[in-house]
């Protein structure tokens, strides 16, 4: 469980398929759309935008749905 990352971070999540791997594109503080759906970040539940290391693929997770890697 990941609290403090940053930009750029290399992070691991699981998904349906497995675990993914990739990296931090930036720390979202407010309400964004990212592939069809809406993503309920606030100041005060942040959410990360992370890109996929296979597909280059864009998601948003919240932080304790990542783990920061080696």
């Amino acid at each position: 469980m990941a609290k403090n990352l940053s930009k750029g971070d290399k992070v691991a999540w699981d998904t349906s398929q497995g675990e993914t791997h990739g990296k931090v594109v930036r720390k979202q503080t407010s309400k964004t759309r990212i592939k069809g759906h809406t993503a309920a970040a606030s100041k005060d539940d942040p959410q990360y935008i992370v890109e996929s290391a296979k597909s280059g693929k864009r998601a948003a997770h919240k932080p304790g749905e990542l783990r920061k890697i080696s």
